[in-house]
């Protein structure tokens, strides 16, 4: 029994990885950045209690499951990007699409971290204060 659970979570996986054109580093650092950015939002939360996404700066629920919403968003996009790759013959839309969220998720990590109080140094808090304002 254990077996078959192994092999059925083995194949679920391969085909999972093959439909995100398969596993390799843009992939594995996107998958990190979203979990690195979902934990370190839910700890300014949970445990700082300064989160922008709440009155109060406490966890809130529905903007965590809405969080998760936009992570899962935006690996459709990158199951597009996968397939644009193949119609076009190419091997870099789907790296670019990774390569862009990964940016966007590391810029919300660096916001995370300024809320639960880490010091930042001055030329990262201006590039942010640049980016907020576009």
């Amino acid at each position: 029994m254990k077996e078959t659970i192994c092999t059925a979570l083995g194949l679920c996986g391969a085909a999972a990885a093959a439909a995100f054109g398969g596993w390799d580093t843009a992939l594995a650092a996107l998958l990190v950045c979203m979990g690195i950015d979902y934990l370190s939002g839910s700890i300014v939360a949970l445990v700082f209690h300064n989160s922008t996404k709440s009155e109060t700066g406490a966890y809130n629920s529905a903007y965590g499951l809405k969080g998760l919403c936009k992570k899962g968003l935006q690996l459709l996009f990158v199951l597009a990007a996968v397939q644009m790759d193949r119609l076009l013959g190419a091997d870099y839309v789907r790296d670019a699409v990774c390569i862009g969220f990964c940016t966007n998720e590391i810029l919300s990590i660096v916001e995370n971290l300024g809320l639960a109080g880490i010091p930042m140094p001055q030329a990262v808090v201006n590039a942010l204060e640049q980016l907020q304002k576009k």
